[in-house]
């Protein structure tokens, strides 16, 4: 069980550039007690831990990691600091009202730079640079979408300073892609460097008198302790973070499905080759398709993209060797080609993945069950880098007792529906994956928005 030492640097792009040592933490020697157990030791835990022992420094916060600090999502993902919420404003309606789910966007948005504060204040050099999000349009149904996207942000009262619609010349200057319609962009994205940014939180954290104990992994989460196999954490309050891993959990199998989310990255361009693409601001970009895509420039001068289209694994599986998959990423490097035909040639030097969490709503959630003292955050459906900062300020509220603006946002105490159960979890999930690519390749062809995509998007959100 576990990684070996040298495995961790070669999880990513980003652990093999972090810096640092990746020996691990002192594992959990023995029962203890503190006043808040954290499991998991990627951003949610550690900002939970970082913003409790920040608002109270009497507060024995002890978070338990069952590898190293930053092994998942948090150290893998696509860099970006976004304020991508999973859920839709319409169903943060449904769940508090009109002002509830625009003041979830604007907190949302809020984020995106408390996230920038606090790594500069900690001293955290995490290769921050705000940017903002370029949305391509690259075919008429992407184009028809984003000028919806716009109109429906519109009618929310969301305006320019927000999201605003790009026609082609505007949207080309700053990233030279092919066919391009137009585009969507928002000025609320950082990008980062997500493990340096992990590693760093894990420190700024210990400063604070928090303990991280890792290589230490909880087999069980009840009213008053987390359990592992080296000693009980007694506490009064308990909180899972474990998101894409929740599934390894006695009894948590069908609370998230996780779904792998995978990247590659180039060798360092000379920039000549980036005056010939842009992204001179090191703006995120993406397109208007239906199976998501991801990219950013790096402050090492790479191109990281990533995407979905890897398949979901019968029973919740989570396993290393799901984090590579030839055929996906040789997908990716041909998405990217036909993007930015200017890095034929190029050499992707890393290629990873990982699981990310997606409720059965598609909706993220955070709370504390005041009966039990156990309290949660996560299904952040890839949006989680931004998402959890904003969790970790809400827990600290919630496990403390104050009544904020934070803690009457619509995404607290919500709790979505459990998945199916399989076989029907792994038919529906994977069905739904092959449909949006196959709706993808239908709009490139033909021009016209898919049917298909119509008829399968209520099973992926």
């Amino acid at each position: 069980m576990g990684r070996a030492l040298s495995g961790y640097a070669g999880l990513s792009l980003w652990h093999a550039t972090a810096g640092g040592s990746w020996e691990p933490r002192p594992r959990l020697d023995g029962d203890t007690e503190a006043d808040v157990a954290i499991v998991g030791a990627g951003f949610t835990g550690l900002w939970t831990a970082y913003y409790l022992a920040e608002a109270d420094p009497t507060l024995r916060v002890v978070v338990l990691e069952s590898e190293v600090a930053g092994f998942g999502a948090s150290g893998r993902n696509g860099g970006w600091c976004s304020a991508l919420f999973p859920a839709s404003l319409a169903s943060l309606t449904r769940l508090g009202g009109r002002d509830a789910a625009l003041s979830q966007h604007a907190a949302m948005r809020a984020t995106v730079d408390e996230v920038v504060r606090v790594a500069a204040a900690e001293g955290i050099d995490a290769d921050v640079a705000k940017g903002g999000t370029l949305t391509l349009a690259r075919t008429a149904p992407q184009w028809a979408r984003a000028r919806a996207e716009v109109a429906e942000a519109r009618s929310w009262g969301r305006d320019e300073d927000d999201v605003a619609l790009w026609d082609a010349d505007t949207a080309t200057a700053r990233l030279r892609a092919t066919r391009v319609h137009g585009a969507t962009y928002t000025p609320d994205c950082a990008v980062i460097h997500p493990a340096k940014l992990v590693r760093g939180l894990a420190e700024a954290c210990e400063r604070r008198g928090v303990r991280i104990h890792e290589r230490t992994r909880v087999t069980a989460i009840e009213p008053g302790r987390a359990v592992t196999a080296r000693g009980t954490v007694r506490a009064r309050h308990v909180v899972r973070a474990t998101e894409g891993f929740t599934a390894q959990l006695p009894g948590s199998a069908r609370a998230v499905a996780p779904v792998y989310s995978l990247m590659i990255a180039t060798e360092p361009l000379p920039e000549t080759v980036w005056e010939r693409i842009g992204l001179r601001e090191r703006e995120t970009f993406t397109d208007h398709r239906h199976l998501v895509i991801y990219g950013q420039r790096t402050a090492d001068g790479r191109l990281a993209f990533g995407g979905r289209g890897a398949p979901y694994h019968l029973g919740s599986r989570v396993r290393p060797d799901f984090d590579r998959v030839p055929r996906v990423h040789a997908a990716l490097y041909a998405t990217l080609l036909d993007l930015l035909p200017v890095l034929r040639g190029t050499r992707v030097t890393h290629a990873w993945g990982g699981p990310l969490a997606i409720p059965r709503d598609w909706c993220a959630s955070v709370g504390v069950d005041a009966t039990t003292g156990l309290a949660w955050a996560g299904g952040y459906v890839g949006d989680g880098v931004g998402t959890s900062n904003l969790a970790g300020r809400t827990l600290r509220d919630l496990l403390l007792q104050r009544d904020t603006p934070l803690t009457r946002l619509p995404w607290v105490g919500h709790r979505s529906r459990r998945w199916e159960p399989e076989p029907l979890r792994w038919l529906g999930i994977n069905t739904g994956l092959r449909a949006m690519t196959l709706a993808d390749a239908e709009e490139r062809l033909t021009g016209r928005r898919s049917v298909l995509a119509r008829a399968v998007s209520p099973l992926l959100g």
